[in-house]
C-alpha cells in the first residue's frame, strides 16, 4: 500500500480559520475587512468555538448532535482548514490574528525559542522571560476593532484560567474577557452579551469535547456525553439570542484514536535522534531541531533513517519542504528558527514521544491530533443562527 500524497498548506486566505473572526468583522458592517466567507450582514456575531470539533467526526456521530447535523446539511455549512500543525495553539493564534502560523508564531504545541535556546509549551509552559507580545507582536482581530473608529464591541467569553494567559495575550487579546466556569455558565454569559448594548462581535470558546477526546478518545461515552451537551446548549441559543445575530460553529481541529500499539518511544532508536538537540511539536507532528554542531553528514543520516523506519506510515519533511508545501503559509525570518529542521507527521494511527521526555499520562492519552489528515485538518463552519428581518 503506497502513502498518500502529502498535503499541501491550507489557504489561509481562502476557506480556513484564519478568516473567521476577518469574515465575522465585515458582516457587521465594519470598514476594512474583507468577508472572505461570505457571511451575511449582521448586528451581532457570536463564533461559538467548539475545541476539537472536527467535521468527520461530526458527520459520523451526526445522531449524538442533531441540531449541528441539521446546520451542516445547510447551504451556509463550510468546511474549512485548520492552521498546520493541526493543534489549539496553531490554530486559535490564526483565528485570533488572522494570519498564517509562519507569520503569528506559534507554530506548534511545544516550539523552539531560538534566541533563548529553550522549548516553550505554548499552552501551559510559558515562563516569565518569555512576553507574549513579544513572541505574537501583530495586532490581533480584537485589538483592531477596539481601536477602530466604530461602536462594536469585542467580548471573549470563556474558562477563568484563561483570563490573563500567556496564549490569550499573544493571540486573543483586545477583547473584554467575561468568565464561565461551567460549559452552561459561559452559554449563559454569550446570551446575556448577545442580547445587550450596541454591534458584538462575541467569542465564546468550549474545551470539553477536546478534553473527552484526549482522555478516552472519540465515540466514547464521556465524548458523546459531551458533543450531546454542546448540541443542546447550541440549541437553546438559537431560540434566544435577537433576531439580527449570526450564530457560527467552529473547531480549531479534528482529532484521531490512537490504540496503545501506536504509541512509539522514537527516542529508542539512536539512529532517529542523533545529531538533534531539541525535539518539539506534538506526537502527530513532531519537530525536530538539530545542533549547530551537528555535521552535515549525521544530519543526512538521522533524516534517512527516518525516512527507511517511518516513511510508510508519515509524511518526512525537512524545513524547507515543510515551508515550500505551505505547511506555515507565509513565513517570516523571525519564525523561520522556531520550526524544526526535520518534521515528521503520521499518516497512520500513531503518535511519536521523545521518551525521554514525555510524561507517563502522555503515553495513556488516546484521542491526538497535530498532524494534516483530513479527519484532524478539515472543520466545520456552521451557521445555527442566521439574522433575520
Amino acid at each position: 500500500m503506497s502513502a498518500p500524497d502529502r498535503p499541501a498548506g491550507p489557504d489561509y486566505r481562502g476557506r480556513s480559520l484564519s478568516q473567521v473572526l476577518p469574515s465575522a468583522a465585515a458582516s457587521l458592517g465594519l470598514p476594512g475587512w474583507t468577508n472572505a466567507l461570505g457571511l451575511p450582514a449582521s448586528r451581532r456575531v457570536a463564533v461559538v468555538m467548539v475545541d476539537g470539533l472536527g467535521s468527520a467526526h461530526l458527520k459520523r456521530f451526526a445522531g449524538h448532535a442533531p441540531f449541528l447535523k441539521s446546520a451542516q446539511s445547510q447551504q451556509a455549512s463550510l468546511v474549512l482548514s485548520a492552521a498546520y500543525p493541526t493543534t489549539t495553539a496553531a490554530s486559535l493564534s490564526s483565528l485570533g490574528t488572522g494570519l498564517e502560523p509562519g507569520q503569528h508564531g506559534l507554530v506548534g504545541y511545544n516550539v523552539l525559542d531560538p534566541e533563548r535556546n529553550v522549548v516553550i509549551n505554548q499552552l501551559g509552559g510559558w515562563d516569565r522571560t518569555t512576553a507574549p507580545l513579544a513572541w505574537q507582536p501583530h495586532p490581533t482581530v480584537f485589538e483592531q476593532l477596539a481601536e477602530g473608529d466604530t461602536e462594536a464591541e469585542a467580548v471573549t467569553v470563556s474558562l477563568p484560567k484563561f483570563r490573563g494567559s500567556a496564549l490569550t495575550e499573544a493571540s486573543l487579546r483586545g477583547s473584554r474577557f467575561v468568565e464561565g466556569g461551567t460549559l452552561h455558565a459561559r452559554f449563559q454569559q454569550a446570551r446575556q452579551e448577545l442580547s445587550t448594548g450596541p454591534a458584538k462581535l462575541v467569542y465564546l470558546y468550549l474545551n470539553e469535547l477536546d478534553r473527552a477526546g484526549h482522555r478516552h478518545g472519540t465515540g466514547s461515552p464521556d465524548w458523546l456525553y459531551a458533543l450531546e451537551e454542546i448540541d443542546a446548549a447550541l440549541r437553546r441559543l438559537s431560540h434566544q439570542v435577537p433576531a439580527d445575530t449570526l450564530v457560527l460553529v467552529t473547531g480549531d481541529h479534528g482529532m484521531v484514536d490512537v490504540p496503545e500499539s501506536g504509541r512509539i518511544d522514537y527516542s529508542t532508536d539512536p539512529g532517529l535522534i542523533d545529531g538533534v538537540e531539541h525535539t518539539a511539536g506534538e506526537p502527530r507532528l513532531v519537530q525536530l531541531h538539530f545542533a549547530a554542531d551537528a555535521s552535515a553528514r549525521v544530519r543526512e543520516a538521522t533524516v534517512a533513517r527516518w525516512r527507511a523506519e517511518h516513511g510508510g506510515t508519515s509524511w518526512i519533511l525537512t524545513r524547507e519542504e515543510a515551508v515550500a508545501a505551505g505547511w506555515f503559509g507565509r513565513v517570516s525570518g523571525r519564525v523561520l528558527p522556531r520550526i524544526g529542521n526535520l518534521l515528521i507527521a503520521p499518516f497512520e494511527q500513531q503518535a511519536l514521544f521523545d521518551g525521554r521526555r514525555a510524561t507517563e499520562s502522555a503515553f495513556e492519552m488516546i484521542g491526538h491530533h497535530g498532524a494534516p489528515t483530513r479527519a484532524e485538518r478539515e472543520v466545520p463552519l456552521l451557521t445555527v443562527h442566521a439574522p433575520r428581518g
